[in-house]
């Protein structure tokens, strides 16, 4: 069966996903930069290496993200939202509600029977509301980004941010922490202030069962866990949650060359 790419240009990190017959093979991630046709060059470069094939095995690329518009060799672009719900439904068939989030914002997304974007609601333009966030603290906390997570778990007694602003969520920080807060009290205020932002995105998008997580966000521990006290339910969770719209964007690339037919536009809310 042909090769097929996805590729997931973030503002923070770039992934990419090689898939044969609806399976990926190969997996890569670079930080974003500042040059995202440097960085697509450069993902597509390593992702052939690692999986030990050329571009001329590579049967068509379908780029999404905030840098699509910069994979030159793309055949075609999408929609983050249709490229989430496409690989979401391709691990976990009966989700009907995901939780995305990414660096730079969240997003709720509502899906019918069929696997068809039915609703779908972005964050307001804040960091408070996504990803970004957990860095401008842990960047305060002087910690790991990927330490955030497990080191919340230790929490005894969870600061509470009162505020719904990132500039002012960063100085409440560096306050807490002058007062003697633990890095641990403060991670966890930070995830449960995000936890209760998503769940007001949700209760807005209307929630059905089954519920996913996706997005870099996925990948912290501590975040999950604040979010599904929040909701009152598990949340379905991938290996491998920051890939997911990469693997989208390869199943939408896959169908369209089985199909031999054009994808839909960039903004379609129709899965096909």
């Amino acid at each position: 069966m042909a090769l097929i790419m996805g590729m997931d240009i973030g503002s923070g990190t770039s992934k990419s996903v090689i898939v044969r017959d609806g399976k990926p093979v190969a997996y890569h991630l670079l930080p974003s930069g500042v040059d995202y046709r440097a960085v697509a060059q450069k993902l597509r470069e390593e992702s052939l290496a690692k999986a030990g094939i050329s571009a001329s095995d590579i049967a068509d690329t379908i780029a999404t993200g905030h840098g699509a518009g910069n994979v030159a060799f793309s055949g075609h672009q999408a929609s983050d939202i249709l490229c989430c719900a496409r690989g979401i439904t391709s691990i976990f068939p009966s989700v009907r509600t995901i939780i995305d989030v990414q660096r730079t914002f969240t997003q709720v997304i509502r899906l019918n029977a069929a696997g068809h974007v039915i609703n779908f609601i972005i964050n307001e333009k804040c960091a408070t509301g996504s990803g970004c966030f957990l860095d401008i603290i842990s960047h305060v906390l002087q910690i790991d980004l990927k330490d955030a997570g497990p080191l919340s778990l230790g929490s005894d007694n969870p600061v509470v941010f009162t505020t719904g602003c990132a500039v002012f969520g960063e100085s409440e920080a560096i306050s807490r922490v002058s007062e003697g807060a633990s890095r641990e009290d403060i991670l966890a205020g930070v995830h449960q202030a995000l936890a209760s932002k998503i769940s007001t995105l949700v209760e807005r998008v209307g929630l059905e069962m089954d519920c996913a997580m996706s997005g870099g966000g996925a990948l912290n521990v501590g975040l999950v866990e604040s979010v599904e006290k929040k909701l009152g339910f598990k949340l379905l969770v991938p290996e491998q949650p920051q890939f997911i719209n990469a693997i989208g964007a390869a199943m939408m690339a896959e169908n369209g060359v089985k199909a031999g037919v054009s994808l839909p536009e960039p903004g379609s809310t129709k899965i096909t």
